[in-house]
């Protein structure tokens, strides 16, 4: 064996090796954690609404390279052609995200959505243009708004390395999956931190009953950010003593955190970003503080179909499904829910990780914690 094919090897193995870690994990709810009152969809995750795929590029080597790509895609068609409804809500601006005038201009998205690192954010953009412009139906285009949100990972990653391609982003599309989606320290969360601990990819998702309309709200977060640790109401950070501002160790950087907040409900760009802004609540019920130096950002899409906005017109009135505002608190109250339980799944899913420099960051000692959930309990 060659020593070029021995390295690619190595690579292929280690990523194995992290497909099923973050496969094999449990969640919250496997741990008898039940995060709010509204019933989770079918696999608990942010495709269970209907058509929403998800695809992660892993980036390890050595210790050193902890970084990747997580995409998120709206529908399965041509996502420029047929544009859904879209939303951006800035919780606190200290951050990269790229195509958030343009959503929050036009009331849509025309690309799938891309996560990464901080400094990786034009290679992502170049993947998703690419993309794009090869798609069919696409050959006469000249603009394509890509959509890349961001953390910075620089303390268990060689961020300066820029090791995100190109070709990660392409890859991560073609390998996106509409179940089985992997969280923890997969794609874009390889190297992130949350409060202290080893923190990355997490989803949830709720269903509504019948009778406050069926919609389905699905949750995905990229999580890197500090706070004092809450779970389910249980003071975890406290209990451990490792909270922001309690020393002057990792667990005081600040972060970011991506929220990606999808439904099948007939929502405008006015009622999304109303449902944007809950999911902000939702990290706020972890103990998140969205501290001066954090992106906190929430994009939320509605991939109703009558509700889509065609690139091709023939500039006619088109009409548009909203639900009525009264009838919009429980998908807040899914929002929110769903946002919470993803945090707390995206930490549960992570390992210990040797990093950077030989940064060491650990996971979340969930074993040691149960026993404050079956007092709460009590």
């Amino acid at each position: 064996m060659t020593l070029v094919n021995l390295v690619s090897t190595l690579v292929i193995t280690s990523i194995l090796a992290i497909s099923v870690q973050a496969q094999n994990h449990k969640r919250a709810r496997d741990w008898g954690i039940q995060i709010g009152v509204l019933k989770t969809g079918a696999s608990n995750s942010i495709t269970d609404v209907n058509g929403i795929s998800v695809g992660h590029s892993t980036i390890k080597k050595g210790d050193s390279v902890n970084t990747g790509v997580t995409v998120i895609i709206p529908h399965q068609g041509n996502i420029f052609q047929q544009k859904v409804p879209a939303a951006v809500y800035t919780g606190n601006g200290f951050g990269k995200l790229a195509g958030s005038t343009q959503i929050n201009e036009l009331g849509n998205l025309e690309t799938p959505i891309a996560l990464t690192n901080t400094l990786s954010v034009p290679a992502a953009m170049n993947g998703l243009i690419t993309y794009t412009l090869a798609q069919v139906g696409n050959e006469k285009i000249s603009s394509v708004n890509a959509v890349v949100g961001e953390t910075n990972d620089g303390y268990l990653n060689d961020i300066r390395g820029r090791h995100v391609t190109e070709k990660d982003v392409l890859s991560a599309i073609q390998n996106a999956t509409t179940n089985n989606v992997m969280e923890g320290a997969v794609g874009a969360g390889s190297g992130t931190v949350c409060f202290g601990f080893k923190g990355g990819i997490g989803t949830a998702s709720r269903k509504l009953p019948t009778s406050l309309g069926g919609y389905t709200i699905g949750v995905m977060v990229q999580s890197n950010f500090g706070g004092v640790l809450t779970i389910d109401g249980v003071a975890v950070g406290e209990y451990l003593q490792k909270f922001s501002f309690s020393n002057e160790l990792l667990n005081n950087v600040d972060g970011s955190c991506m929220i990606i907040v999808a439904t099948d409900a007939p929502l405008d760009h006015r009622n999304l970003m109303r449902l944007a802004k809950r999911a902000m609540l939702g990290l706020g019920r972890t103990g998140g503080i969205a501290s001066n130096g954090s992106g906190d950002y929430v994009i939320a899409f509605s991939t109703n179909e009558q509700n889509r906005v065609l690139h091709q017109t023939n500039n006619e009135p088109k009409p548009i499904l909203n639900i009525p505002n009264d009838a919009t608190s429980p998908l807040f109250m899914a929002a929110i829910e769903a946002t919470e339980e993803a945090i707390i799944n995206s930490l549960l899913a992570a390992a210990d990780t040797i990093g950077f420099k030989g940064n060491k960051v650990a996971a979340l000692p969930i074993q040691e914690l149960l026993p404050l959930f079956k007092k709460e309990k009590k």
